[in-house]
């Protein structure tokens, strides 16, 4: 007689978030009383891309639950790289800005890297700078790319073990597949990358017992390949006439699966909301409060 399956542990990104803002507001309210000054998060919008306006409106949205400033910078389609730059280093030297943002893609004529590069590596609260990178891939203090960040705080909260576990990173993007690897790493997994050149993508799934899917291809990673007991993370999000899907097809996965991530709901609201945690953090470090 085989024992059912205890139900799998629903990772409920949207209820985390809403409960660190909680602590966000108290501990920007004491910025403010001992500083006199308001954490502030400037985000760089280049163009007109409307998903990219909706996430920037969705960040100062978020800023504006937990009582910080949100200063939007809009930029024609024609900025040149040069010019983008100079706003970047505008902001650098602004001690009223705390973090700063460059919402990604820029146009295509634009050397997003170079820009990503001109960001103070203390206001660089998103996580995109190669020093940044650098310093979380050695454990040493930086703010983390804010997706893989999220989920990793995502899994601390829900007490997921890590140390000793094979994990699978689906996806090598610079700002989510790469970092993510690297926190895995550096809490003990056992990490395998997988990208567009894998071969037998479902063998490498099949023995993980973490998942994440940071592809970006529609439920690329099928259910029937997740492990028993794993833990699934999916990073994707794909509008549908429905809500949305990730990368992993969910539908089974709470029969099969330890825990998961819901889509939407589970991925997307840590990564707004580590940003907003680390722009707070930054801020508390720039009036040198203690905040060990």
């Amino acid at each position: 007689m085989s024992i059912a399956q205890e139900p799998a542990t629903v990772l409920d990104g949207k209820a985390l978030a809403k409960q660190i803002e909680q602590d966000l507001r108290a501990r920007v309210d004491t910025i403010k009383d001992k500083t006199g000054r308001t954490p502030s998060l400037a985000t760089i919008l280049v163009g007109d891309d409307p998903a990219s306006a909706t996430y920037v409106r969705m960040k100062g949205n978020a800023c504006r639950r937990v009582g910080m400033d949100s200063i939007r910078v809009e930029m024609p389609s024609a900025t040149t790289t040069k010019e983008l730059m100079a706003k970047i280093d505008e902001l650098n030297n602004d001690p009223d800005v705390h973090g700063i943002l460059l919402q990604h893609p820029v146009p295509a004529h634009i050397d997003e890297r170079a820009c990503f590069e001109q960001i103070d590596l203390a206001k660089d609260v998103d996580g995109v700078t190669c020093l940044g990178f650098g310093r979380m891939a050695m454990q040493q203090s930086a703010y983390g790319s804010c997706t893989p960040q999220g989920i990793m705080h995502l899994l601390a909260h829900h007490n997921i073990e890590l140390a000793g576990k094979e994990a699978v990173v689906v996806g090598r993007s610079a700002i989510l597949g790469k970092p993510m690897a690297m926190m895995l790493l550096n809490a003990n997994c056992t990490v395998t990358m997988c990208h567009s050149k894998t071969q037998d993508l479902a063998a490498h799934i099949k023995r993980a017992d973490i998942v994440v899917g940071a592809v970006g291809v529609p439920e690329l990673i099928k259910a029937e390949w997740i492990k028993k007991g794993a833990v699934v993370v999916d990073a994707g999000f794909h509008p549908t006439d429905n809500g949305g899907v990730g990368d992993i097809e969910l539908t089974g996965v709470e029969s099969i699966a330890s825990a998961y991530t819901p889509v939407p709901g589970g991925v997307g609201p840590m990564t707004i909301n580590t940003l907003i945690r680390q722009t707070v953090e930054a801020a508390e470090k720039s009036a040198g409060l203690d905040i060990s």
